[in-house]
């Protein structure tokens, strides 16, 4: 009796736990499956690099799903095209230097190169605190979206990384766990400066401009870099985020050659 039920749960949970088990030490953390962190595990996958994201959503994708004000279609600049085509998702011409596409396939198709090119996505799963060993990032805390939801005392998870990058968005969780627990930051202050008003043309090259490591073993990607070094927010448009993070896959993947 029950033998489908039975199978069915078991082939579940012996997959997940041997993901999570895989995941327990890997070569990069990416905390948030936005554009940037999408893009970012593309490419560093891409090159035999174990990477999990995490994410603490149901569904990977961030802010792309909603295109502007729940109108789901989102643009890019010209800068950006030449990297979605490399990934291989098309684009159409709008207007003189801007391209756009549904917003379900951008964040359905970087989500699923990501994963054919062999990253971990973790979904409903809420980063809680960092590791910190002699003043560098070793990974992070992890829990149950469900259980911090519900405010239940339930013990962590952790993951063991040698470099992680923070691909939060707005709120740039990592930047401010590692702020809280009384170290500097590489910013001009020292901490996250929070980002400056809508100002779309320049938040673009501001991102991608200031992507870099910002503490040992964390680097920024996507939004999370305005919010931290004071740069404007740019609305609806997604380019800056997929150079930013096909950017960071960059410097993150010179970061380990330095270390072998």
């Amino acid at each position: 009796m029950g033998n489908w039920e039975y199978e069915v749960s078991r082939i579940i949970i012996d997959r997940y736990n041997r993901k999570l088990m895989n995941a327990l030490r890997c070569d990069v953390l990416i905390t948030g499956a936005g554009p940037a962190g999408l893009v970012a595990a593309y490419y560093l996958a891409g090159h035999d690099v174990r990477v999990t994201i995490v994410e603490k959503k149901l569904a990977p994708g961030g802010g792309i799903w909603g295109g502007g004000m729940e109108r789901n279609e989102v643009v890019v600049q010209e800068a950006a095209r030449s990297v979605l085509e490399e990934i291989g998702i098309s684009v159409e011409p709008e207007s003189e230097g801007f391209y756009a596409l549904d917003a379900c396939t951008l964040a359905s198709g970087l989500a699923f190169k990501a994963l054919q090119q062999g990253a971990t996505i973790l979904n409903l799963v809420t980063v809680e605190d960092v590791m910190i060993e002699s003043h560098r990032l070793t990974g992070l805390v992890v829990n149950s979206t469900g259980v911090m939801l519900a405010r239940m005392h339930v013990d962590p998870l952790t993951l063991s990384a040698k470099t992680v990058l923070d691909g939060t968005g707005h709120d740039a969780v990592l930047a401010n766990m590692v702020q809280s627990h009384g170290y500097r930051l590489q910013t001009e202050t020292g901490n996250v400066k929070g980002q400056g008003p809508m100002e779309a043309e320049s938040a673009e090259d501001f991102v991608v401009e200031n992507t870099r490591q910002v503490f040992p073993g964390l680097f920024l990607t996507g939004m999370a870099v305005a919010a931290v070094h004071g740069g404007p927010r740019m609305g609806p448009i997604f380019g800056g985020m997929i150079l930013s993070g096909k950017k960071a896959a960059e410097m993150v993947l010179k970061d380990l050659d330095s270390k072998e």
